[in-house]
């Protein structure tokens, strides 16, 4: 079957815009390469300055590159974001979403920090988890000079970013050194099992566009490396597969109809209510993974929505 008479009709024909990446014949340095080009060109981050740093990264690693997105100097900045990019945690850049980070800043008044983590298949699980981490730590001990409340940092990130940032999250929380602000989550990566036949839900009208069930096993496999299903991390790995959901900071969720995440999303949103986690969830008709970055109407109210539940969570 084709879904595409169910997409938004003003994104149908835009669709075929994005990067597509078949694991089985095409080459991941040219995924990477035309996803980065691609995000650039639609997020107009070609023209957009910031500042880029390099951090302390995790214990026997290299340093992080983060990139920070200051607000205009007329804002009072009392909070910060810490962005972790999409991509299925094996291809993106921070750059690629400058233009998207700059206007947040922008319309927040808050400093955005995006982390340039390490991919799989070179660096597994748990090199882009704890280079995440590892910038966060850094991002609350330099809130003195970077002019932030080490109390008001919020964790954002989107798909394979939303997975990082929601094991980041679970990580902060279990290690207990820095208390995140809040968390959201745009159609997060969740669960490991999305795209092949362990599947808890597997709806045919999802998963047709943008990103597939053989792109989602191709970077699970890629990302999850060696670890095997008894190890204590894997909940880290795959946060659908964390028992304990309680004690994590309020969330906002977004993933659309035709999402291959959506029901994994769903049921996250689900386990966190039933934990006593403050939880937003927005599910949107008629959309695909990434539609908040094509320019149509739909686009335009997610960007909005997400907005607000920044400002209301700031």
């Amino acid at each position: 079957m084709t879904t595409l008479p169910l997409v938004d009709i003003e994104q149908r024909d835009m669709i075929a815009s994005f990067p597509s990446f078949n694991p089985e014949q095409d080459d991941l340095m040219e995924f990477r390469r035309s996803l980065v080009e691609g995000t650039t060109a639609l997020l107009n981050s070609g023209a957009v300055k910031y500042e880029e740093r390099l951090i302390p990264g995790p214990d026997a690693a290299p340093d992080v590159r983060v990139i920070l997105f200051h607000p205009p100097k007329t804002s009072r900045t009392t909070s910060a974001i810490l962005y972790v990019h999409g991509g299925g945690m094996i291809a993106g850049t921070p750059d690629m979403q400058a233009g998207m980070l700059d206007r947040l800043a922008s319309e927040t008044g808050t400093l955005i920090v995006s982390v340039d983590y390490r991919l799989a298949p070179e660096t597994p699980f748990p090199g882009g988890l704890e280079d995440v981490y590892a910038a966060l730590v850094w991002l609350h001990e330099s809130a003195g000079e970077l002019g932030i409340n080490s109390e008001r940092i919020m964790i954002m990130g989107d798909s394979g970013g939303g997975c990082l940032a929601a094991a980041t999250a679970l990580l902060a929380r279990d290690r207990g050194k820095i208390k995140l602000h809040a968390q959201v989550l745009i159609y997060p990566m969740l669960d490991l099992r999305t795209g092949s036949t362990n599947a808890p839900s597997d709806d045919p009208t999802t998963g047709e566009f943008v990103w597939t069930r053989a792109q989602n096993q191709h970077a699970w496999s890629a990302v999850r490396g060696e670890l095997t299903d008894d190890d204590p991390q894997f909940g880290y790995l795959s946060p659908a597969f964390m028992r304990d959901l309680s004690g994590l900071p309020p969330t906002f969720i977004i993933t659309g109809a035709l999402d291959l995440f959506r029901d994994e999303d769903i049921t996250f949103a689900q386990r966190l209510w039933k934990a006593s986690v403050p939880t937003e969830l927005i599910v949107y008709a008629n959309a695909v993974h990434a539609f908040d970055l094509l320019p149509s109407s739909l686009g335009k109210r997610v960007r909005h929505d997400v907005l607000e539940a920044v400002r209301r969570l700031l």
